[in-house]
């Protein structure tokens, strides 16, 4: 699946979670998903936690959160 098609999967919407980025037609958030994978989860057990989740919802978060990371500015001390 191309990176165009999974971001499309991500929205920002300031009525949903107060703007955070979450799985496109739910209130889950990438930061949430990205976290239980980061802390151990399993994208299988992701998608039998929220049974509405997708795989490529999960592979989607992660790839938004990556592009988040480039765009951040970094500044010496």
């Amino acid at each position: 699946m191309n990176t165009a098609r999974l971001l499309k999967r991500i929205e920002c919407n300031p009525a949903v979670m107060i703007g955070k980025p979450v799985i496109k037609g739910t209130r889950l958030t990438v930061e949430l998903v990205v976290e239980k994978l980061a802390t151990g989860e399993s994208i299988a057990q992701l998608l039998e936690d929220y049974p509405f989740l997708k795989e490529e919802d999960v592979r989607a978060a992660l790839l938004y959160s990556a592009r988040s990371l480039s765009r951040e500015e970094v500044y010496a001390v």
